[in-house]
């Protein structure tokens, strides 16, 4: 049907006539996204005229009309000038039913309606600065935290409570100052906490112990519904946004017991499986997200649980969280790609855990750096998960091989010697030189004093060690065999001169450790001094010279 045709019927100011109209473009433009070039005057007069029908006392079935035509003319960010305005979103407010005041909401609203508003609202508010500004004057988030509360009352379906949590998450992560009056004004971690309960279906055996209703807790968890996995995984999408400051300040103590609530639901929430691999693999990634927001000491609840028959024990803890999340970072570190987006955030959760909770790095421990047997392949080389992180240490991306350096370095307890022994210095130089660790020693830290068990393998192999390459090699003949103390220094020399000529030319920039242990630039002046010093004055009739 022609755009202006549509125009001309809803000029009208007929309801019946409207509605067959804005139908019939509606299942054109439903089978086909693609709008025609030219017509962008047309449609922002469709949007005005859409947007004056709903202003009037209309039948569902014609507010249903309206609606879906603004959503399909939201999709075009050409058309969305009717509806970013103060007063539109006002209308479209109203009729998803959250607006704020008295008489603004139907006593009984049609649920098709708002879910089509909530659209309406969602992809507007995506599209338009200028309907995000006027989302945040209105105050939408509140309307729609107060519609949060009611997440265990009965007459809200999954579709309106979905696109509630959808449009919260937009608002949440284009606005910082929605998303901490949402945080703050509305404790938006405690009623979002509150959400994600009820969606789950929990119940509480003890203060910080979680247990899905009406399970007993003898045999596996029994998949979450799809519905409300899609439900859940909004929840800790908002909650992400809205903590995303929260381990890097202080809180008190109402806030740590508030996270601490809610690292219980997330550990239930890890632990937990959706119908499908990836449904859960996308819900466990969400989940260690966020888990990776809540402040350090928080991170205790993912051992708190007693432990039952079939769990993992470690030290008389229960290990499973621990255990799933070691596999889901496993996974992602199998699959190669993007590992800054989808591996770190569990790295650095694991790394975390293991710096503030002994059992949990013990454990680890055990898992990733078994005590050494095989000394006669670099520790980068082979298949073993020490192997695979290992070799993230010489990563082109510097977060990643940072990361991957840290969660190998805190598993040693910040013994230099001990991560040489598993990594290579070559590997190891990288981490050592950005702490001022080059000399060797420990970084400070809370760690117990356990040995370190070497198998008889690593004692018997360990004076063939080579401490740059990690492993065994075979003995090199010596270069200087036959030469005399005085060919030697002469060698040497040339060797520095082409240092210093390298230097020169600005081809290298030799180093050296600083007394902080930290790696500083050595100037021309300070090599020629130290090769006088060490070696004595010979012949430099070479230290020009070209030499291969």
């Amino acid at each position: 049907m022609d755009l202006n045709a549509i125009i001309e019927k809803m000029e009208t100011g007929e309801q019946d006539a409207a509605l067959t109209a804005l139908q019939t473009y509606n299942k054109e433009k439903s089978q086909c996204f693609l709008f025609t070039a030219g017509e962008e005057e047309d449609r922002e007069r469709l949007g005005e005229l859409v947007l004056g029908f709903l202003e009037r006392d209309l039948q569902p079935s014609c507010q249903l009309a309206c609606l879906e035509t603004i959503r399909i003319l939201s999709r075009d960010k050409k058309s969305l000038a009717p509806f970013a305005t103060r007063h539109a979103m006002q209308i479209l407010i109203r009729h998803a039913g959250l607006g704020q005041g008295e008489g603004v909401t139907p006593e009984i609203p049609d649920l098709e309606v708002v879910v089509e508003a909530l659209k309406c609202l969602c992809n507007i508010v995506f599209n338009s600065d200028a309907a995000q500004e006027a989302g945040a004057e209105l105050q939408l988030i509140a309307g729609l935290a107060e519609r949060l509360k009611q997440c265990r009352e009965p007459q809200w379906s999954h579709e309106v409570r979905f696109f509630d949590l959808r449009l919260t998450f937009l608002l949440t992560a284009l606005r910082v100052d929605v998303r901490a009056q949402l945080a703050r004004e509305l404790r938006g971690v405690s009623l979002l906490s509150e959400a994600l309960d009820a969606t789950i279906g929990l119940c509480w055996p003890d203060m910080y112990e979680v247990a899905r209703a009406g399970f007993d807790g003898c045999s596996e968890l029994p998949l979450l519904g799809r519905q409300e996995t899609e439900r859940a995984m909004e929840i800790l999408k908002i909650l992400f946004n809205v903590t995303f400051d929260s381990n890097r300040r202080k809180v008190d103590e109402e806030e740590a017991a508030t996270y601490r609530h809610l690292g219980a639901i997330l550990r239930h929430c890890i632990m937990s499986t959706s119908e499908g691999e990836e449904r859960t693999e996308e819900m466990h990634s969400h989940t260690v997200n966020l888990l990776g927001n809540l402040p350090l000491p928080c991170l205790d609840v993912l051992l708190m649980p007693k432990v039952q028959q079939g769990s993992i024990e470690y030290m008389g803890v229960n290990m499973d969280a621990v255990m799933v999340l070691l596999e889901f970072m496993e996974k992602r570190l199998g699959r190669g790609n993007k590992l800054k987006e989808t591996l770190l955030p569990s790295l650095n959760l694991l790394t975390e855990s293991a710096r503030i909770h002994r059992e949990t790095r013990k454990f680890l421990r055990m898992r990733v750096l078994p005590p050494l047997r095989d000394v006669k392949n670099r520790p980068e080389v082979g298949n073993a998960l020490r192997n695979k992180i290992v070799r993230l240490m010489t990563h082109i991306d510097t977060d990643v091989k940072h990361c991957a350096a840290e969660f190998l370095f805190v598993l040693c307890k910040e013994s230099v010697s001990r991560f040489i022994k598993y990594t290579g210095y070559g590997n190891a130089a990288g981490l050592l030189a950005a702490r001022g660790l080059m000399r060797g020693g420990r970084d400070p830290g809370h760690y117990s004093e356990d040995e370190d068990s070497d198998t008889e393998e690593y004692r018997e192999a360990k004076p063939h060690i080579n401490p740059v390459t990690g492993r065994v090699e075979e003995e090199q003949p010596n270069p200087m065999e036959g030469m005399t103390e005085e060919q030697k220094e002469c060698e040497a020399m040339k060797l520095v001169n082409m240092f210093d000529k390298l230097s020169r030319e600005q081809v290298i920039q030799p180093m050296k450790i600083g007394a902080d242990g930290k790696m500083t630039s050595l100037e021309p002046q300070e090599l020629r001094f130290l090769a006088r010093q060490h070696f004595g004055e010979c012949n430099n009739s070479d230290s020009d010279s070209d030499t291969n």
